[in-house]
């Protein structure tokens, strides 16, 4: 029988104990018993966009499977993912803007871009063979942590399309595109976390997985079965299976099974959500329509096509069309500290929920109780205290750069949900 749980969340402190109890109660059997096993970490980094804008795996959720791990004894932890192959391509390390370097420095444990990886073979259709990074083939335990989130290729991406992120480059991310949800569904067939673990306490709607609205549900998933969990989310954004690509493909090849749908119906969800679909432009829907796509996916493929997506303006142009969900931002941010505007903090508690490692803000930035030593020591400049301020009392001292049109495009919107969720409550 299939095991599945939903966790309702706010804050830090509420995700990291409720991970670690759910974990402890219901899921500690499935984890080996040598504290010497390789543990890969598996999160979803599609872009440079944070966790606040629906786009990518919350740090606290990460940050609450570490905590779990390294109390367990074990000591061979790795964070892996391959980045969205534009970035890959611009030489512009997700990994390091999203700061989750800078989290596997602060708990010690080895991050890994897979772009940049060895590979070993895993077969998709029509005979390809494409290259997924050695790392996920040589760990001994896998935990898959989506993020819950619309897209408009695959009607939705949660654990089964997570997994593109183990292939090696853009070479190799190309080769799904061919048949994109047969392939997803060979992936999950390939590689097999032993537990996934959805981070939805932002998800989005709308046009993901880039362009879409940030949707505030406080919920994690957690299940050790991608095609359960990925069911029970499409049931909880009231989205219909058969409109998300990897699910329906897995249906017709008999993978997905009645034993499958009949749990997810019976299974008790307290609650739910209708996300608005990923309906894009009318080219980008006709060109990516199934009947056409093998054609453009010819044309991408070409050395002129790639040269012109490399150019500014043949990116901007991609952009505008909605052919291209991302703008590849080359400034980088430089970062010199935070401060804090005392004269408009309210001492509402909201920065120091979001602080993956629990930085006591704003008291932290008291010099005179020795507490700024907190920032020094604890903060991975991840910015999410500064973006969720309602009152703007944190102030960021350095150059923004790429995070500039982050917060023109979601700085208001992140506050409004953020404040709504805290008079709900």
């Amino acid at each position: 029988m299939f095991r599945f749980d939903a966790l309702n969340v706010d804050g830090v402190r509420e995700i990291k104990s409720g991970i670690a109890q759910l974990l402890d109660d219901k899921y500690a059997d499935v984890f080996p018993a040598d504290g010497n096993s390789k543990i890969l970490i598996k999160p979803n980094l599609n872009s440079n966009m944070n966790a606040l804008t629906g786009n990518t795996t919350d740090l606290r959720v990460v940050a609450a499977v570490i905590d779990y791990l390294k109390g367990r004894g074990f000591k061979d932890i790795t964070i892996g993912e391959g980045t969205n192959s534009g970035f890959y391509r611009s030489n512009i390390s997700v990994i390091e803007r999203l700061k989750y370097d800078e989290l596997g420095l602060y708990y010690g444990i080895k991050v890994k871009d897979f772009n940049y990886s060895e590979s070993a073979p895993v077969s998709f259709e029509s005979g390809v063979a494409a290259g997924v990074a050695r790392e996920c083939v040589e760990a001994d335990f896998i935990i898959n942590m989506p993020k819950l989130k619309t897209h408009f290729e695959a009607g939705m991406t949660v654990c089964l399309k997570n997994l593109i992120g183990c292939l090696v480059g853009q070479e190799n991310k190309k080769k799904t595109h061919a048949a994109l949800s047969d392939n997803i569904v060979n992936l999950n067939l390939a590689i097999k976390p032993s537990l996934h673990i959805v981070d939805g306490v932002i998800a989005m709607e709308g046009l993901g997985p880039t362009r879409g609205t940030p949707l505030m549900t406080g919920v994690i998933f957690v299940g050790d079965n991608p095609f359960v969990v990925d069911l029970m989310c499409a049931r909880f954004a009231s989205f219909p299976y058969q409109k998300i690509g990897p699910l329906a493909a897995a249906a017709r090849r008999g993978i997905l099974t009645d034993e499958h749908l009949s749990f997810v119906k019976a299974f008790p969800l307290q609650r739910v959500h209708k996300f608005k679909p990923p309906t894009a432009g009318p080219l980008a829907t006709f060109i990516h329509s199934p009947k056409r796509q093998k054609y453009f996916l010819a044309v991408r493929q070409t050395r002129l096509f790639n040269y012109l997506c490399s150019t500014e303006i043949g990116g901007k142009l991609l952009y505008l069309t909605g052919l291209r969900q991302d703008v590849f931002i080359k400034d980088e941010m430089h970062w010199e500290g935070l401060a804090l505007k005392k004269e408009r903090c309210t001492d509402c508690g909201i920065c120091t929920k979001y602080c993956p490692t629990e930085i006591e803000i704003p008291q932290a930035f008291d010099k005179a109780a020795g507490m700024e030593t907190q920032l020094q020591q604890r903060c991975i400049h991840c910015l999410y205290c500064f973006s969720v301020c309602p009152e703007s009392a944190i102030e960021f001292l350095g150059t923004q750069g790429f995070m500039e049109e982050q917060a023109r495009q979601y700085g208001q919107i992140i506050k409004k949900m953020v404040n709504q969720m805290r008079e709900q409550r």
